[in-house]
């Protein structure tokens, strides 16, 4: 990870390296090295103090977050996005990162959800949030709008058998889809300024998913159903 963020260009202040992995990753660490303004050779010890999981790779790094941009403007009016409204599971929204990258979404908007460039998210976006383009927007419903107003289509994910199936859309132009928080789901407000309602069609008797699971398949419908022509 410390070498996806140098090749995709975040700012590398410090790197911190076990020999042994210096020797194992060699030629991996190029990047890395060349990157970062300063680069330390650590013992076990110091590295058993800097690591947060028990089985380290030996390779740290301290960066700057990048600056993220929280309007509109951000926004590709012909392009699929995902919005994230107060996830507040670091995992979940770094799966989500992940999955957003590998199905060539546009974008994660996020509004009053858990640090995207927490350790835990990062693992779980496995460097893909160095990647996928990000928008972290402090008035969700307001940029929502904004994105309606640019004749973008607006959807909210419900666990709700009256909403449109996801399975069933079909549009041109771009769209923004938004997963609720873990618990709560989509807010009132945001359920207001969106346009449409969509849910995923469930047997069973499971009421709800998993958030980034749930993600996947709105986005992986999205992408299936054309919404991108």
């Amino acid at each position: 990870m410390c070498v996806d963020a140098a090749r995709s260009g975040v700012s590398v202040r410090e790197a911190y390296i076990l020999p042994s992995a210096a020797e194992k990753y060699s030629s991996e660490l190029v990047p890395l090295q060349a990157a970062a303004q300063k680069v330390f050779y650590i013992s076990d010890a110091v590295a058993a103090k800097l690591s947060d999981t028990k089985n380290t790779q030996g390779v740290f790094a301290v960066c700057d977050i990048p600056s993220l941009p929280s309007d509109a403007s951000a926004v590709d009016p012909r392009g699929i996005y995902i919005a994230a409204e107060r996830l507040q599971d670091p995992a979940n929204l770094g799966a989500l990162c992940r999955t957003a990258e590998a199905l060539g979404i546009d974008g994660l908007i996020t509004g009053g959800c858990c640090d995207v460039f927490s350790p835990k998210a990062l693992r779980a976006s496995m460097g893909a949030a160095f990647r996928l383009p990000l928008i972290d927007s402090a008035d969700l419903v307001g940029l929502l709008l904004s994105l309606s107003a640019r004749e973008m289509r607006t959807l909210a994910s419900v666990p709700d058998a009256s909403a449109a199936k996801i399975t069933d859309l079909r549009a041109d132009g771009g769209v923004v889809c938004v997963i609720g928080n873990e618990g709560n789901g989509v807010s009132e407000q945001v359920l207001s300024a969106c346009g449409e309602r969509v849910t995923i069609p469930m047997a069973g008797r499971a009421e709800s998913l998993n958030a980034s699971a749930a993600a996947a398949i709105l986005m992986w419908e999205l992408v299936r159903n054309g919404v991108r022509d």
